[in-house]
């Protein structure tokens, strides 16, 4: 920490409160990350100044000037912390090993980290070795990286295709004793390295076969030699796709001994000490695959408005703070969500079974009333710790389908009016949502669709429905009250959070949407409804498509934290995740917080600093999901245009880069390269001013949100992507085996 501000930074007057710019220049320029204490020292401030630095500090979350950085300190948003975890991808000219951040959320590429050696003594790093680097930036997008700690003891992993040699392949002429069983070709497209897989190292895998290897010690320069370790399943069969990710990801996917016997030895709850909710006719709503429910709803009116009823599946009844259950939970943070499974965040016989809110079965909850009046505002919301009786499972699509007038017999046999009340409720509450000006994006979602044989059937958009709008709404009302009351009652509550996006990302958004007719406001005074406002303005047109991909890419990625910074998409100061226990950590903690503020369990509740680390470690989680599931998907579609190379299909243009353009698929929502090579011969300018791409001889003229229609060139199943050519152009005598 310097004792004194770096030269060409702007000077506070000792013992005042800095502005802003002055905050932000030292934070930037100062070493390591950089809390409350460390300002108050460097500027001078004492206790009277508390209050009022802390409420900069969020504001300068909220417009984006700065990042959480951990145990509540802060970093400059665009620019990476002091030290984090990296992946090498491969080596340099020199053989000096370059890595990647595990985790990217930035505009553009990656940031590229050129790792000093090891030290004398020390293995070399491998590609796909994860370890906690210090970084230095020494250039835009470029840093300098040191190893302070290699994540595992284990030998580090490499999941790839596996192929035996043919003729083609150079490596087949080599003397025999040289000559590997076949290559290995990384499944992470970030990855460089070429790997072999020596003769008696291949665990007897045939061609054409997902395979999980670890080093062996390197041979030769250049060669990566690996032995495999474990066999998925053929490329093939759709099936072994989602395990690539697992695989790769290290997402945790079998269960402890001691867990599945805490779950086994799981039994129902009794009504003693608690509220009796089995007369009431609460529903669970949810997908028509989906096999645990753990949210139930039920609304009846009162005067103008209605009484509604949230009910969410008493997870902390069973699984117990620091039991096996706990921690395994705690590890995989979350459940997650494949075409051919889920790898869920607690064993089959609490999520599928005493956690799911079957219909008829009495079950254990904990809910919230809550009044709602006619303009959406809630009171007298009151938590309680009950039994219950699901009165049916409904799909979104039966709802949707009596609301439009077509009941069915399950439907049918409900209360009468209880839909109807439903309903109403859901437009009171819609009605705040309009007045508090969220941001509401239409993306659509692509699903796929497996047939019995676990072949991808179809690859087609997941229809949003009003049924899917009544839970959202209504869950969003039962978080926002148990935020609320945690904060009533002054203890620290697990928010989840959402900040605004960076000064930098609006304005590369503003450049964008300039270039399209749309303008944006000042960015100080910029809200969530203002962005909604230019949705508004392209809805049902050609552009709506992609400004809802811009504005999405312009956004910070939701996280979860005790400092209450806010939700900026939703427009809430305080927002907790309290209704999905059975598949989000997160949603657990809420639960036993609330449990020690009502009175229902004895204390304490979980401190600032235990809600600090376990936010970093679930938003961790979280996002290892996320990234598992678009990547599967990715996958799923490259395997699906595999036997579609040579066909033209609609697109649109996403992005462009002086080496490509960026395109979406109209049939799987999943983005391709057009790359530069395959365009036209002429000379081509890229104007990041106008956003388009131009050639100099023709009046050819690339932008984005354009319409193209595209040939698919090539389809690499195991890394998922994609390669496009224009229709017109002959196909690439390129050739690839994977």
């Amino acid at each position: 920490m310097p004792d004194t501000l770096p030269t060409g930074m702007p000077q506070a007057r000792a013992g005042g409160l800095p502005d802003r710019e002055q905050l932000r220049a030292f934070i930037e320029n100062a070493t390591g990350r950089i809390g409350k204490r460390e300002i108050s020292r460097e500027f001078g401030l004492g206790p009277e100044h508390k209050q009022a630095l802390r409420q900069m500090l969020r504001e300068m979350a909220l417009d984006g000037m700065l990042a959480p950085a951990g145990a509540r300190r802060f970093r400059v948003s665009d620019r990476l912390p002091e030290s984090m975890v990296v992946q090498v991808t491969g080596t340099d000219s020199d053989g000096d090993p370059i890595a990647r951040p595990v985790q990217w959320d930035g505009d553009g590429s990656a940031p590229v980290i050129f790792m000093h050696p090891e030290l004398r003594g020390r293995a070399a790093l491998a590609p796909g070795e994860r370890v906690v680097a210090r970084l230095r930036r020494v250039g835009p997008g470029r840093y300098e990286g040191r190893t302070l700690r290699r994540l595992t003891d284990a030998p580090m992993e490499v999941v790839g295709l596996f192929r035996t040699l043919d003729e083609t392949d150079p490596m087949a002429s080599a003397p025999a004793r040289y000559r590997p069983a076949g290559t290995l070709t990384p499944a992470d497209r970030r990855a460089k390295a070429q790997w072999v897989i020596p003769v008696g190292e291949d665990a007897d895998s045939p061609d054409n076969e997902i395979v999980i290897a670890t080093p062996l010690p390197q041979s030769g320069p250049g060669l990566h030699p690996a032995r495999i370790i474990e066999r998925l399943g053929p490329q093939g069969d759709a099936r072994t796709i989602s395990m690539i990710a697992v695989a790769m990801l290290g997402i945790p996917h079998v269960f402890p001994t001691e867990a599945l016997a805490q779950a086994r030895a799981a039994r129902g709850v009794t009504a003693q000490g608690r509220t009796d909710l089995r007369d009431m006719p609460l529903v669970t709503i949810d997908g028509a695959d989906a096999r645990d429910f753990d949210d139930a709803v039920y609304a009846e009116p009162d005067g103008e408005g209605f009484r509604i009823t949230v009910a969410i599946a008493d997870v902390a009844w069973y699984v117990r703070p620091g039991s096996a259950l706990d921690r395994e939970a705690h590890l995989r943070g979350n459940s997650v969500y494949f075409p051919d499974r889920v790898i869920p965040m607690l064993p089959e016989d609490l999520s599928n079974g005493w956690c799911s809110l079957r219909p008829g079965e009495d079950r254990g909850c904990i809910f919230v009333n809550m009044d709602v009046a006619a303009d959406g505002a809630i009171s007298n919301a009151r938590f309680g710790r009950g039994i219950m009786r699901s009165a049916a499972r409904l799909t979104y699509e039966q709802v949707q389908a009596a609301r439009d007038g077509a009941p069915d017999a399950t439907v049918a046999a409900l209360p009468d009016g209880l839909l109807d009340s439903l309903f109403g409720a859901w437009r009171c509450l819609s009605t705040a949502r309009a007045q508090r000006g969220t941001l509401d994006l239409d993306l659509p979602e692509r699903q796929v669709r497996l047939n019995d044989h676990g072949q991808i059937a179809a690859i087609q958009p997941r229809i949003r429905l009003d049924s899917h709008r009544l839970v959202e709404e209504f869950m969003i009302a039962a978080n926002v009250a148990a935020a609320r009351c945690l904060e009533g009652r002054h203890l620290p509550c697990l928010y989840r959070i959402h900040a605004p996006p960076t000064p930098e990302r609006l304005e590369s958004l503003r450049r964008t949407l300039d270039t399209m007719g749309l303008k944006l406001p000042p960015v100080g005074s910029l809200r969530a409804a203002d962005l909604d406002h230019i949705l508004q303005q392209v809805r049902d047109t050609d552009q709506a498509g992609l400004v809802n991909e811009l504005i999405l890419r312009a956004q910070n990625q939701a996280e979860y934290s005790p400092e209450p910074v806010g939700h900026f998409g939703l427009s809430l100061a305080a927002y907790a995740h309290f209704t999905s226990p059975i598949r989000r950590y997160a949603d657990l903690l809420t639960h036993r917080a609330l449990l020690v503020a009502t009175g229902l369990e004895p204390g304490p509740a979980p401190s600032h600093d235990e809600l600090e680390e376990a936010g970093l470690a679930i938003t961790r989680t979280e996002r290892r999901a996320a990234q598992a599931e678009r990547e599967t998907l990715e996958r799923y579609a490259a395997t699906w245009l595999q036997a579609r190379v040579g066909t033209v299909m609609d697109a649109h243009i996403s992005s462009l880069s002086r080496f490509g353009i960026f395109t979406v698929l109209d049939a799987t929502g999943t983005s391709a390269l057009l790359p530069m090579s395959a365009l036209p011969e002429d000379q081509w300018h890229h104007d990041e001013k106008t956003q388009t791409l131009h050639a100099r001889d023709t009046t050819m003229v690339f932008r984005p949100g354009q319409a193209l229609r595209v040939r698919i060139e090539e389809a690499c199943a195991i890394r998922g992507t994609v390669l496009l050519a224009l229709p017109d152009t002959p196909p690439s005598h390129r050739r690839r085996r994977t």
